[in-house]
C-alpha cells in the first residue's frame, strides 16, 4: 500500500506486518488453529457445524483422479465458484456460468472443459496455495445485493471485519474496479471503502493512491451511503468469531440478494490496508476501545 505526502502522518500510526504478527496474531492465536481459517474447506466445516450462513458447498476435489467424477456431479448447476482451499488474495478463483446453450463461460468468453480440468489440476498441485498440495472447493455463486449496483455494477463486493476477542474493531467494503477484473481484493486493484462502525455508513474510498467520495470508474457516490443489514452483518461476524478457535481474525462477508449476509472466508492474518482505507491505525483503535483498553502492551 502506497503513502502519498498527505498520508505521512498516517504512516507513523499504522500497525505494520511485524507488529501485527508479534502483538496480535502470535499472542491471540495458536499456530495449531491456523488450519481452520487458512483452509477454506476446513473453515466451511466449522461454518456448517454452527449453522452460520455461507455459500453452499457443491463439491471438493481432493486428487486429480477425482476431477471427472466431481465435475460430473456439479453439472446440474448453472454457476460455479471455483477456489483453491488454501489460496490467498483471490488467486486461483474462477467464476464460471452456463450460457443459454449450456456452454460454460468465464468473463464473457467460452471456457472449455479441458481448460477447467487444467485449472483444477493446477490448484491441486499447489500453485495458489500457502504450501504443498491443495484441494479444489466448488461453491454456489453469490448473487450480489442490489445495493452494490449503486456503487459499481460488476463483480462481487465483500465486507472485511477485523475482530479481537469477538469484538469488531475495524471494517471496510472492498469493491471491484475496471482494472481488478471483477475482483474486490485490494492488491488486485479493488477499491477499499472505509466504514463508520457506529453508524454503518460508508466513508471514503482508497485505490492505493488517492481517496475518493465516489467510485473512480462508475463515478457513483459512495460517501455517506447506508449499508443494508449492517447490524446483522456485525452479528454474523461475532457469531463466526465465537465459532472459531481464534481470538484475532478477519471475517469476509458477502451480501447476497436472496439470503442476505453470508460468510465468504476467515483470515488469521487479515491484510493491513484496511488501516489506510479507514485512515486510522489498528493499534490505536484497539487501545481506545472501551472493552479492549490495556489488552496490548
Amino acid at each position: 500500500m502506497f503513502f502519498s505526502k498527505k498520508n505521512r502522518k498516517l504512516e507513523q500510526k499504522i500497525c505494520g506486518i511485524n507488529q501485527r504478527n508479534v502483538e496480535l496474531v502470535y499472542v491471540f492465536n495458536q499456530r495449531k488453529d491456523y488450519k481452520w481459517a487458512d483452509d477454506k474447506v476446513n473453515a466451511k466445516t466449522i461454518l456448517h457445524q454452527n449453522n452460520i450462513a455461507c455459500a453452499e458447498t457443491y463439491g471438493v476435489i481432493e486428487r486429480i483422479g477425482d476431477i471427472y467424477s466431481v465435475w460430473k456431479e456439479v453439472q446440474k448447476y448453472d454457476c460455479l465458484a471455483i477456489k483453491p482451499a488454501n489460496g490467498s488474495g483471490g488467486g486461483g478463483i474462477k467464476i464460471i456460468r452456463k450460457n443459454n446453450d449450456g456452454k460454460w463461460m468465464q468473463g464473457g468468453k467460452i471456457i472449455y472443459e479441458e481448460n477447467i480440468f487444467q485449472h483444477f489440476a493446477t490448484i491441486i498441485m499447489g500453485i495458489y496455495s500457502l504450501g504443498g498440495r491443495d484441494r479444489v472447493l466448488i461453491e454456489r455463486c453469490i448473487d450480489p445485493h442490489p445495493f452494490f449496483q449503486e456503487i459499481y455494477p460488476i463483480g462481487v463486493p465483500d465486507f472485511r471485519v477485523i475482530l479481537l476477542k469477538d469484538i469488531p474493531i475495524m471494517s471496510m467494503l472492498r469493491v471491484p474496479t475496471d482494472r481488478s477484473d471483477g475482483k474486490a481484493n485490494l492488491h488486485q486493484g479493488g477499491l477499499g471503502i472505509g466504514i463508520d462502525m457506529s453508524t454503518g455508513l460508508l466513508t471514503t474510498g482508497f485505490d492505493g493512491n488517492n481517496y475518493y467520495d465516489f467510485h473512480p470508474d462508475s463515478h457513483l457516490l459512495i460517501k455517506g451511503k447506508e449499508i443494508p443489514f449492517w447490524d446483522e452483518l456485525l452479528e454474523l461476524s461475532i457469531h463466526t468469531s465465537r465459532a472459531f478457535p481464534l481470538q484475532y481474525l478477519g471475517v469476509d462477508i458477502v451480501l447476497d440478494k436472496h439470503i442476505g449476509p453470508m460468510i465468504m472466508e476467515v483470515n488469521v492474518r487479515p491484510g493491513l490496508g484496511i488501516q489506510i482505507v479507514n485512515q486510522q491505525g489498528l493499534k490505536e483503535t484497539i487501545q481506545s476501545h472501551p472493552l479492549l483498553q490495556g489488552i496490548l502492551h
